[in-house]
């Protein structure tokens, strides 16, 4: 894998990361996960600006599961009944 760190700067990174909990290197996962889902979901708007927001979610379960998948989580919202809204 080609990287643009350099290998002093990577030991200081894996250090980091040893010298973290466990809770503290999964609390880390997840913020990245978070943001690289977000920038995903971001840059599929963007690239498909006329789709709306369930498309968009449709598509981005097609790029991260398969178009299979996608597939039939379209069957299947679309034989589901609307939800209702609820307020408080």
């Amino acid at each position: 894998m080609v990287s643009d760190t350099s290998p002093e700067a990577e030991k200081v990174q894996i250090e980091i990361l040893r010298r973290m909990s466990i809770a503290q290197r999964l609390g880390r996962v997840r913020e990245w996960t978070r943001t690289l889902v977000h920038l995903s979901r971001e840059g599929l708007a963007r690239a498909n600006p006329g789709l709306d927001a369930r498309e968009l979610d449709l598509l981005w379960v097609e790029h991260q599961y398969g178009r299979d998948l996608a597939g039939s989580l379209r069957e299947y919202l679309e034989k589901r009944p609307p939800c209702k809204a609820t307020t408080p």
